[in-house]
């Protein structure tokens, strides 16, 4: 694995990359020596984040944590792409009905990702519990925005009047909104 480690409003000490190196290193039994795992870290007032992205064929691992302390943020971010990487597995399994190769992930990952014993808890299991249907109104997404906010959601799916397409609004981390339009390729 290659890290690529950068710092915004930080200095990446050797003991930030040494810590970042040995943790998500872990993660080497998995992935061939030419993947690219890019590591971002940042400091905000006393947010310490870190992101993490590990581009593979057709999908991106990524995780971005945030704590008071580098070190745990470090800790975090690895929890949730070892995670990630468990619930990955088991869609290429699913995928290719129980016969995956190396091959078949576009040569990311080493064979060992997929002859491992599956330990992956039915926390890890995506499962639908619950279907809801409702009518879409033409609305402009500034009130789809206090659409939203009367029902407590942080988001709401609408038909926008001036597209006539189905679009989210969403509530960001930071308070504000957010607004996701299709696009078709």
């Amino acid at each position: 694995m290659k890290f690529i480690i950068s710092g915004k409003n930080i200095e990446v000490t050797p003991g930030l990359k040494d810590a970042i190196e040995q943790k998500l290193g872990k993660l080497e039994r998995y992935f061939t020596p030419e993947t690219e795992i890019t590591v971002t870290l940042s400091v905000e007032k006393e947010r310490q984040k870190i992101e993490v992205t590990i581009p593979v064929k057709g999908s991106i691992i990524r995780s971005e944590q945030t704590s008071s302390d580098m070190y745990v943020s470090i800790d975090l971010v690895e929890e949730i792409i070892e995670r990630q990487l468990r619930k990955y597995k088991n869609k290429l399994v699913a995928r290719s009905q129980g016969h995956p190769t190396a091959s078949s992930s576009g040569n990311s990952f080493k064979k060992e990702f997929f002859e491992e014993e599956s330990d992956t808890a039915e926390d890890d299991e995506i499962r639908i519990v619950r279907t809801k249907k409702f009518g879409i109104k033409p609305m402009f997404p500034e009130d789809a925005c206090i659409q939203m906010d009367l029902l407590g959601h942080n988001f709401f799916v609408f038909s926008n009047a001036e597209t006539d397409e189905v679009n989210v609004v969403y509530k960001r981390k930071d308070g504000a909104f957010g607004l996701i339009e299709p696009e078709f390729n």
